[in-house]
């Protein structure tokens, strides 16, 4: 047996540098404190920036922050509506997440910190004790866009893969900047069907969540990259390629899912509500439910991008709903795609509901759109 010997002067050393270390830990932030009236305050330590302030997803411009004797900065926010909140701290001009905080808001762009403000059991996105779908992950090598990704797959509960039920299908896109996870990570969408599936109120259905870029290069020029009409276009074009002929074929074959075009949809939101735009008017034959959340993107060269589109696809299309925030940058593009698609004559339903281009609007969108689908 070995036997190891510590001598005091080092047993001294350990426990005096114990002591330092206890003595000289600053006291841990509590970062977000979310309070009984459903006002948040932040907290950030950092004793030697010069301004700190509060980006918080919604607000219409950041909240300065105070900083008290031990250099922790700190704001609390009016009561804010239960809902969850991307936040970041901006630092002498540089956003930050917040250390105190594991809860995050993944984004390939930028991401942010998170925070529940809880709401009662009747907001689709609270987790109620019903029962649970599953969700599954599947990665595959596309030769369309050339590169390896993946797709999400929720399947709702009591989905049997071993029984004979088959299910209408919703293909639901995420936005720009996201990535395939983040109408599961961010907008709980595995979360509201279940809710509202066991409350009556949505058909059970298979939600598939796939990678939205047909050019993933587009990523590299930010929000501004749209302004590269062959990228864009290109980017567009290659996604519904992908989804036709690589992305569906592999659900219809790995689920149990109805393949009548009665029982397809596609809805998204902003750049996958251009994306659901595009590949639901444009392959009818396919899709007969479309549904567009603050669709951005498009150009606005509408007899370009729907070329076929008249009166007759009302023949076709059981649901065309067409959403967007009165607060979002981007409602008077999607008003005049309304205004265009009814001087065709198509029939649609429109919706302006109060917020931004957040994920707040697009969580409420996806709860009323799901309920009218498949009925």
């Amino acid at each position: 047996m070995r036997r190891i010997f510590l001598s005091t002067t080092l047993i001294s050393g350990l426990a005096f540098g114990s002591a330092a270390f206890a003595q000289t830990a600053p006291t841990p932030v509590v970062s977000p404190e979310v309070h009984s009236d459903n006002r948040v305050t932040f907290r950030f330590r950092a004793p030697n920036v010069k301004e700190v302030a509060l980006s918080l997803e919604g607000a219409s411009k950041d909240a300065t922050m105070q900083k008290d004797e031990q250099g922790v900065w700190s704001v609390t926010t009016e009561p804010l509506t239960p809902d969850f909140y991307g936040y970041a701290f901006v630092a002498d001009g540089v956003h930050l997440i917040d250390p105190s905080n594991p809860s995050l808001k993944p984004n390939l762009l930028n991401t942010t910190s998170q925070v529940h403000v809880p709401g009662p059991a009747s907001l689709p996105w609270e987790v109620s004790d019903v029962p649970r779908g599953e969700v599954h992950h599947h990665f595959y090598k596309s030769a369309v866009v050339g590169d390896h990704r993946d797709f999400y797959v929720y399947t709702p509960p009591g989905y049997d893969a071993r029984g004979k039920q088959t299910y209408p299908v919703l293909y639901l896109l995420h936005g720009f900047s996201d990535d395939a996870s983040g109408w599961t990570a961010v907008g709980r969408a595995n979360i509201i069907m279940d809710n509202l599936i066991a409350q009556g109120k949505t058909k059970p259905m298979i939600v598939v969540m796939p990678l939205g870029y047909g050019a993933p290069e587009i990523l590299r020029g930010g929000f501004g990259a749209f302004r590269n009409t062959e990228l864009r276009d290109r980017n567009f074009t290659k996604f519904t390629e992908a989804l036709l002929t690589e992305v569906l074929p592999r659900v219809e074959s790995a689920y149990l899912v109805n393949k009548d075009r009665n029982a397809r949809a596609v809805a998204g939101l902003s750049m996958g509500g251009s994306e659901s735009l595009l590949t639901g008017l444009n392959h009818l034959d396919t899709f007969a439910w479309v549904g567009a959340f603050s669709s951005g993107g498009l150009a606005e060269e509408f007899d370009k991008d729907f070329p076929a589109l008249d009166a007759k696809a009302n023949q076709q299309l059981k649901l065309l709903w067409i959403a967007c925030g009165t607060d979002d940058r981007l409602i008077e593009l999607n008003r005049k795609l309304r205004n265009w698609l009814a001087a065709k004559g198509i029939h649609k339903v429109d919706v302006e509901t109060p917020g931004a281009h957040t994920w707040m609007v697009w969580r409420r969108n996806l709860a009323a759109f799901t309920g009218l689908l498949f009925r």
